[in-house]
């Protein structure tokens, strides 16, 4: 008799986990998903204003520094070349 009530009792309890994971994950999901595009939107927000800059104008975010002893373009050789097909 007492593995019989155990089993109803385990079988109920499950039972009971199971209705309430099919409506709390759901929501907990969809939480999770509204604050993550939250958190998207708000780190997009400032590279959109900088991108409201005047057509045929170009910015340079970077230039890199040239090294010591490297030969700048303007001094190196140019060989003329033909492409062969």
């Amino acid at each position: 008799m007492e593995l019989l009530e155990f089993l109803i009792i385990t079988v109920v309890i499950l039972y009971i986990i199971r209705m309430l994971v099919r409506i709390v994950m759901p929501m907990l999901f969809q939480k999770v998903m509204n604050n993550a595009q939250q958190h998207y939107q708000q780190n997009q927000q400032p590279q959109n204003n900088t991108r409201n800059t005047q057509a045929g104008k170009i910015k340079v975010d970077y230039i890199p520094q040239q090294k010591k002893g490297s030969v700048p373009d303007s001094e190196g050789d140019f060989i003329d070349y033909e492409e062969i097909k």
